[in-house]
């Protein structure tokens, strides 16, 4: 096994910088269909000609919010945030799983002439972009703040009660679960999760003026079409995974903030789920939070960019 575990000292950061430079809105929109009709729609930053790098976005996040955009031109990377089925603009899928996320994925990249793509996937992304590179649709992928598979015996008895009882209710009847997030989830809730949460770094980031907003529009735009692709997302994250890590052959790099107290990210920040990648390399950082996408966008895409 190639495994290495990285894990940076604590070094002098600013404290939060101007959060409106953390807030990119779209250099440009677009859409199209796929071969059964469905529309897939997604968000973009960076040169046309660069790198292209697949933004798997957070839990029912369209792709409105992206990160690092002013690290884009001078890496040669293009970002392309994908509004995942269900999600945003793009059409629901009548059973969406992971499998049927790479498949719209292999088509997309097909459609779109993508050459050698990488992949993001933060949070609730983090089994999304994996899924990817599972199939070898991706050359490497970073995972921030990701979501874990929870379901895993060795993460199991490190759940927080409300996490361990969302598994149980999921393995118990999927189906019931999902309906019951389709009847009760909004973004104001969501919203209300994330930052109910969040630790005071990441509070001091989502909850200032030109970052809410962005995140809300972004929330917004993910329940455009009611609370089904995020309920459908959320079964798929919390399942089992279809596919092992242990398998995976490109290279995954992983990024946590030791600040981080989302419950539903990784209870042991990656260290599990990196020593199951073949391929793997893991970042704490221990001034930061589950914000560390957008407080070290340029670390991250640096790193990304150099397997490429």
């Amino acid at each position: 096994m190639a495994l290495t575990h990285e894990t940076l000292c604590s070094i002098d950061m600013p404290d939060i910088m101007q959060t409106e430079n953390f807030v990119c809105p779209p250099e440009r929109q677009r859409a199209l269909h796929l071969a059964d009709g469905r529309r897939l729609a997604w968000a973009e930053w960076g040169p046309l000609a660069g790198t292209p790098v697949l933004f798997c976005t957070g839990a029912a996040m369209s792709g409105w919010l992206g990160f690092g955009c002013h690290h884009l031109a001078e890496l040669n990377l293009r970002l392309l945030a994908i509004d995942r089925p269900g999600l945003g603009s793009s059409d629901p899928h009548p059973d969406k799983t992971l499998e049927s996320w790479a498949a719209d994925m292999r088509e997309f990249i097909a459609i779109m002439s993508l050459e050698n793509p990488l992949a993001v996937g933060f949070s609730q992304g983090a089994p999304f972009a994996l899924a990817l590179a599972d199939c070898r649709l991706v050359r490497a992928v970073a995972l921030v703040s990701g979501q874990d598979d929870l379901s895993h015996a060795k993460l199991r008895p490190l759940l927080a009660h409300e996490v361990a009882t969302m598994i149980a209710a999921v393995e118990r009847d999927p189906v019931a679960f999902e309906r019951g997030v389709v009847q009760t989830a909004t973004a104001q809730g969501l919203w209300d999760l994330v930052t109910s949460m969040s630790g005071d770094r990441d509070r001091k980031i989502y909850e200032s003026d030109a970052f809410a907003k962005a995140y809300r529009r972004c929330l917004d735009e993910g329940f455009l079409q009611g609370a089904r692709g995020y309920a459908r997302d959320l079964v798929n994250a919390l399942c089992p995974w279809r596919f092992a890590p242990e398998t995976i052959s490109v290279p995954v790099d992983m990024w946590y903030g030791k600040l981080d107290t989302s419950t539903v990210h990784s209870p042991d920040f990656g260290a599990t789920l990196a020593s199951r990648c073949v391929h793997s390399s893991l970042t704490v950082e221990p001034g930061e939070g589950g914000s560390i996408l957008w407080t070290r966008a340029g670390d991250i895409l640096t790193k990304l960019a150099s397997h490429r």
